[in-house]
């Protein structure tokens, strides 16, 4: 039975780690409201290397429709810039010699659309990364019962263990996805 709890505290690991995937993953799907998660995945060139913006700035939203920008060092702002208009966010970045304002245009419906077939297309990958983790489970709990490790009634309780945890993550992103959504299509 103790080999069962093992396992399952493994599924458990394994699907927490999805799940803060796919929440930082959906936080980055731009909205109508200013989030400085969007501006996670943008990389600047600086100090010889390509940093994350959020390692040379700080990002930050004063206003409803505003990203604020401030690098630590004045001297980077021109490749704070460039990074920001290489990624292709959809941002025309200004630059006033101190700061980067971005200002958050507001999304129309067919861009709200696009945004969450990719939210439900993204969530889709999280499902299944999930159900690859209920698989390798499952096919480790039979292979346990055939190396005689466990009985068949533990290796029938574990699967039981391990759907429950499948199904309570999927429910987990199912909720995530829902909520993001909404986000995105108020207006």
């Amino acid at each position: 039975m103790e080999l069962i709890k093992e396992v399952c505290q493994d599924v458990e690991a394994r699907m927490q780690k999805v799940i803060e995937l796919a929440k930082k993953d959906f936080g980055a799907i731009r909205t109508s409201r200013a989030n400085p998660a969007i501006l996670d995945r943008v990389m600047v060139e600086c100090y010889g290397s390509q940093m994350p913006l959020n390692q040379v700035a700080n990002v930050s939203a004063p206003e409803p429709r505003m990203i604020l920008v401030q690098p630590w060092d004045k001297t980077i702002l021109g490749q704070v810039e460039k990074a920001i208009l290489k990624a292709d966010l959809g941002f025309n970045p200004v630059n006033d010699g101190n700061v980067i304002r971005l200002a958050i245009p507001q999304l129309t419906e067919e861009r709200r659309r696009e945004f969450v077939k990719i939210l439900k297309k993204d969530a889709e990958e999280k499902r299944v990364a999930i159900r690859g983790v209920r698989r390798d489970a499952n096919e480790k709990l039979k292979k346990m019962e055939k190396d005689g490790e466990i009985t068949e009634d533990e290796q029938k309780k574990g699967m039981d263990e391990i759907q429950k945890l499948t199904d309570k993550y999927i429910a987990e992103i199912d909720k995530l996805m829902a909520s993001k959504e909404q986000e995105i299509m108020e207006v």
